[in-house]
């Protein structure tokens, strides 16, 4: 499909107006906030989550401007029947918001294979398998925006007992940077949003915990309150719903932005010792060059 990517056909012929969204996890948190927002300006969402009961009052508030879809993002297969479904009721997607996900708490020695797995499955994998699905569709009209739903522990990994959160962080890190070199030719943009503290569910109901081991019980303590200085008093979920719009937007959208007052603060003391360590054992890395 091409064309001027902010109208379309929906799937009875009508124009559509505004950007057509498509965006994992809407039942709550970001996902939620973002997608009201779109709605709120007069876009068009296709708002997915683990059942759509969980969505319904959307449908119920904006009518055929939002299109339920049930969807876990585990399932490769699903998320292709679900983008594909979006496509077809909008005809195009504008914006693809990889925001389900979730935080596993659990020191590296409390991990089991299988919270090990899950936590790469939902937050790595169900973020890979929507945007191998949007890509030949964006590519196609010759436009789109892929947001990422990163955290600041996608950056850093100071805090123990998230290892495995972290390690699907930087993955997603990874991955969507050399995405958005792969893809800039095609006109889609693609940005990593970097949350720091924020007041969802993240570390409540959404969280899943490993069964914990004693020894780790004095430096579990102790990060807590780490967690809770360094991160201060935790952002409000609703506000971050001006920044989004803005971003998908402006002409030349980051690929990275932090979300919090905190993020750059830390970052920037993270970056300042990692340069002063490499610069330190330089002498040895040439070394170990050899001719």
């Amino acid at each position: 499909m091409s064309g001027n990517p902010e109208t379309g056909n929906s799937e009875a012929g009508e124009p559509v107006t505004g950007k057509v969204w498509f965006i994992t996890g809407s039942s709550r948190g970001f996902g939620r906030e973002w997608a009201t927002a779109a709605l709120e300006r007069g876009d068009r969402v296709a708002a997915t989550a683990r059942t759509v009961e969980s969505i319904a009052d959307l449908s119920a508030r904006f009518g055929d401007a939002v299109l339920a879809l049930q969807l876990d993002v585990n399932d490769r297969a699903a998320a292709f029947e679900a983008v594909a479904a979006a496509h077809k009721h909008f005809g195009r997607l504008d914006v693809v918001v990889n925001n389900a996900g979730y935080g596993h708490f659990g020191f590296i020695e409390e991990l089991t294979e299988a919270e090990a797995r899950e936590q790469f499955d939902t937050n790595v994998f169900g973020a890979l398998w929507v945007t191998q699905a949007a890509l030949p569709l964006l590519r196609e009209q010759g436009s789109g925006h892929i947001l990422q739903v990163s955290s600041l522990g996608g950056i850093v990994a100071t805090y123990p007992g998230l290892g495995m959160y972290h390690a699907s962080k930087w993955a997603l890190e990874g991955l969507s940077q050399a995405l958005s070199v792969e893809v800039a030719r095609f006109g889609i943009a693609v940005t990593l949003i970097e949350p720091g503290g924020f007041d969802t569910e993240w570390s409540g109901a959404s969280a899943l915990r490993s069964e914990r081991l004693g020894a780790y019980d004095e430096i579990r303590a102790e990060q807590s309150v780490v967690r809770k200085q360094t991160l201060a008093k935790g952002g409000d979920p609703a506000a971050t719903a001006a920044a989004v719009m803005a971003i998908v937007d402006a002409e030349h959208p980051p690929l990275r932005v932090f979300f919090g007052s905190a993020p750059l603060r830390l970052v920037k003391r993270e970056y300042a010792e990692r340069i002063a360590e490499w610069e330190e054992w330089n002498d040895l890395a040439v070394a170990a060059q050899g001719q």
